[in-house]
């Protein structure tokens, strides 16, 4: 297996440093409800997990909430409640927005609120390493020049950073690339004590205490998108070697692109964007991570009503074959093995899912191909389930449609007796009316069998 590392901007050979795997996955910062940008992200490392897992590796996996931020004391105040009640909120709201999606939850989920001793203890022991200094105004920033291979992550020079950085109102760090490691309290804002007066983490210190703490010195993987890479994962990168002394701090950078609408990232603070939410409402989790998972994982994914209404369309392709019944029992003339090599193939090549997919599809059309033809398909489709669930495909039947499978069913018989009975107008008017409900009728020479048509 092979994944593209971002600090050498290579496919490398994926080696984990010892079992299980180590993962550490940047989590959101709950101010506001998820959206699909988000999705994007927490689905691709779900199915890197999930195939990890599947090639036989044990994972450990670990994402943080970022529970105190500027925006999130922001949008406390607007509201008028507390910053750790509005966390709260979305914190729940996150985890039943993954759940829809089918993401697997983390194993372990820290939230920098409960760990401030810990990331007290790490600025202090930069500070005494002489990486890091305090301020007369009782803040800490990280010297960004004493760490050597700053850059290297971003694949920038610190040099070419000097142009475009700058010393905001209020800051008093004595070069403009340094970067906060702690924050001295401002009036009317949560903050805790500490060895230099009270406030409260930079948000750059807080991933490396936690990812430290539950996975130790040096991870397999780091993952997020791509626009954490720099400042967030350039600055994560130097204070972690500088605080353990130990090189690699992460063996496998991992970032994927990000989701684009109208030609921009989607993100809140640009108010182009759409929830999770409202994304699950208009399609289902199959169609949604069918829609992700088209694109490779490293490129931006231009989000359209057509691209994702298709990638549904797909996804209700694959649970028709994979849930339909056999017509027969004579032995399947294909091996499905071979799809199940394709998509190996595919998964090991940077992960792939662009060409897992297409196996997939390709396994469906044969396994719908050897039902017409009286083949007991059921080996194929256990293929085709097994392969779909490592890419988190459910391919279950919609609640909704199993409440109303026995309607439709009375309706087709009905519809074949007055075929058969030559009243072609009425049973073309059964056929149409099903059809704008979504609902397709497929006349084969075994019968009629029916498939959702739209939604996914």
């Amino acid at each position: 297996m092979r994944l593209t590392n971002t600090l050498s901007g290579r496919k490398e050979e994926f080696i984990p440093g010892g079992s299980p795997v180590k993962m550490y996955v940047c989590g959101p910062t709950p101010y506001d409800s998820a959206h699909i940008g988000h999705a994007m992200s927490y689905v691709i490392f779900d199915v890197l997990r999930r195939y990890l897992e599947y090639r036989g590796y044990a994972v450990k996996h670990v994402q943080n909430f970022t529970d105190i931020d500027d925006k999130i004391i922001a949008r406390a105040r607007e509201a008028g409640v507390s910053p750790s009640d509005l966390a709260e909120k979305y914190i729940a709201e996150f985890f039943r927005d993954m759940d829809d999606l089918n993401v697997a939850r983390a194993h372990v989920y820290p939230r920098v609120t409960r760990e401030i001793p810990d990331i007290i203890a790490a600025i202090k022991s930069l500070v005494e390493k002489g990486f890091a200094y305090v301020t007369p105004a009782g803040n800490v920033y990280f010297s960004v020049r004493k760490y050597p291979r700053y850059g290297e992550l971003s694949h920038r020079r610190p040099d070419e950073m000097l142009a475009g950085a700058r010393v905001e109102a209020g800051e008093d760090k004595a070069d403009p690339l340094d970067f906060a490691l702690w924050k001295a309290a401002r009036p009317g804002e949560p903050a805790w004590e500490s060895p230099w007066g009270p406030g409260r983490p930079g948000w750059h210190i807080e991933c490396s205490v936690m990812s430290l703490k539950y996975l130790g010195e040096e991870l397999d993987i780091h993952g997020g998108g791509q626009d954490l890479i720099f400042p967030h994962h350039e600055n994560e990168r130097a204070q972690s070697e500088a605080l353990t002394g130990r090189v690699p701090f992460v063996r496998y950078w991992v970032h994927n692109g990000l989701l684009q609408l109208g030609g921009e990232k989607m993100s809140k603070s640009l108010g182009n964007l759409i929830t999770v939410r409202e994304a699950l409402e208009r399609y289902s989790a199959d169609g949604l991570r069918v829609f992700i998972l088209s694109s490779h994982y490293r490129r931006p994914l231009l989000f359209t009503e057509e691209a994702v209404q298709a990638a549904a369309r797909g996804a209700e392709r694959l649970r028709f074959a994979a849930r339909q019944p056999a017509r027969g029992d004579a032995p399947l003339d294909f091996d499905p093995d071979g799809f199940r090599a394709r998509f190996i193939e595919a998964m090991d090549d940077d992960l792939n899912t662009p060409e897992a997919l297409a196996a997939l599809f390709d396994l469906a059309r044969e396994v719908n191909r050897a039902r017409e033809a009286g083949q007991d398909i059921r080996p194929a489709q256990e293929v085709l389930l097994e392969l779909a669930g490592v890419l988190g495909l459910r391919l279950e039947t919609p609640a909704a449609e199993l409440a109303a499978r026995p309607f439709i069913d009375l309706l087709v018989e009905v519809r074949s007796e007055l075929r058969s009975r030559k009243l072609f107008d009425l049973s073309d008017r059964i056929r149409d009316r099903l059809r704008e409900l979504g609902i397709i009728l497929e006349d084969t020479p075994q019968g009629t069998v029916w498939r959702v048509g739209r939604g996914g």
